[in-house]
């Protein structure tokens, strides 16, 4: 199987000729730039870039010499924009190791070494000295819904997930883009036989969090639930505008498109089953149902926590694919996913607990872990191989090495 055979095969329950596995092909699925050159240094890489696609969460691009020795099977379409070296330029990390960022990320530097935002005279993004990801700061509607939602995406361009939207969203304003996107897209399938990826957002909850802050929008599902009801129609309609631009552009190019919302905790989700029927599984639908009908692509929802109780209704709503599968969380036991849910949706993710495994235990335990979750997750394929989000700035090299290793293993590599 070519490496897109292989992922289609695993999201269809097909079982694949090997585990498929993915490093980067989404901002919940990468590796730290700390992370990312302590990696390359460990492995004795030399040359090449560590180019922070995703400014927020300071992600590296997996450069190709890692992907072939990890054998990765899926990319992230963003990596066919930004390709040039004046696209790019050299910082320096928390670490004090040396990356770059896209030319038009421009963060202002404070006297306490922070690192700040601005938009229009408002600081919308802030990372502390020393840190290693950017804050919201700026949240639109925290004071209340306004009358009427004509000017929701002037008020979403303030948020730093839309203001600095990685590649390939940090070239949609260009009079171009979408035809670009097409092109770049087809030059990257022709260039490669790994699976593609799109990330789209189409985020619902989260945009009620990002703009209206966390505590008043859990607040308002359930004393301002008309309120909260209006935000997602209006949201709805400017992701269907986006997602129709996308599935003409890309959608018989891409294999898979992501979409995005946070809805559990650790000890469960953000609201009750009941509440998410009523609220956001219509729109959910929608989303599905309009990638399915109008093309090939498998859907994708990237969902932290516990989720187990609302795992019923994603899967009515038409979602292929479940990342990052976060068993570390109330109700995630990996054996009882796979057993109540493994043949009706791709767990991608789980392969590792980056938390307490991948970040503290030494490469040994890394690999038995790995080991063990393979043997539970793999079997007649509905399962792609990734860590539980992104690795850390603070994971050891060796561990991310061991991580890898033991897959291939498995993998008869």
């Amino acid at each position: 199987m070519t490496p897109r055979q292989r992922v289609l095969a695993a999201i269809e329950h097909r079982q694949p000729d090997r585990i498929p596995v993915d490093l980067g092909s989404t901002p919940s699925s990468g590796i730290s730039a700390i992370a990312y050159n302590k990696l390359k240094k460990h492995l004795g890489l030399a040359g090449g870039h560590t180019r922070i696609y995703d400014v927020v969460q300071q992600l590296a691009q997996p450069e190709e010499a890692v992907l072939d020795l990890f054998g990765i099977d899926v990319l992230d379409v963003g990596r066919a924009f930004n390709t040039s070296d004046d696209d790019w330029y050299d910082v320096t990390l928390a670490d004090g190791s040396i990356a770059q960022y896209p030319k038009w990320f421009r963060p202002i530097a404070r006297e306490d070494g922070s690192f700040e935002v601005e938009r229009d005279g408002q600081i919308i993004a802030r990372m502390p000295a020393g840190g290693t990801f950017f804050d919201q700061t700026c949240f639109p509607y925290v004071n209340g819904y306004p009358s009427d939602f004509r000017r929701l995406p002037e008020a979403m361009d303030k948020v730093l997930w839309s203001a600095l939207a990685h590649s390939p969203w940090d070239h949609a304003h260009e009079p171009d883009f979408w035809r670009q996107l097409r092109e770049r897209t087809i030059q990257l399938r022709q260039s490669s036989d790994r699976a593609l990826m799109i990330v789209c957002g189409c985020n619902l909850f989260e945009w009620g969090t990002f703009l209206r802050r966390m505590d008043n929008f859990l607040m308002d599902l359930v004393a301002e639930p008309d309120g909260a009801r209006a935000l997602l129609e209006a949201l709805i309609e400017v992701h269907l505008g986006t997602l129709e631009r996308v599935c003409e552009a890309v959608g018989d190019v891409v294999d898979i498109i992501r979409f995005g919302d946070d809805l559990g905790m650790i000890g469960g989700p953000f609201m009750s089953p009941q509440t998410y029927r009523a609220l956001f599984k219509p729109h959910h639908v929608r989303l599905n149902a309009y990638v399915h009908q109008h093309t090939p692509m498998k859907t994708f929802l990237h969902s932290c926590g516990s989720i187990y109780a609302l795992l019923p209704d994603l899967i009515e709503a038409g979602y292929d694919v479940i990342n990052p599968v976060q068993t570390n969380c109330k109700d995630m036991d990996p054996a009882r996913l796979k057993r109540e849910f493994g043949n009706d949706i791709t767990f991608w993710g789980g392969g590792c607990d980056t938390a307490a495994v991948l970040g503290r235990a030494d490469a040994d335990e890394v690999r038995r872990h790995v080991r063990e979750r393979l043997e539970i997750f793999a079997p007649g394929g509905g399962f792609v191989f990734n860590t539980i989000h992104n690795i850390l700035p603070e994971v050891p090299p060796e561990n991310v090495a061991a991580l890898f290793e033991a897959v291939r293993q498995c993998n008869g590599m």
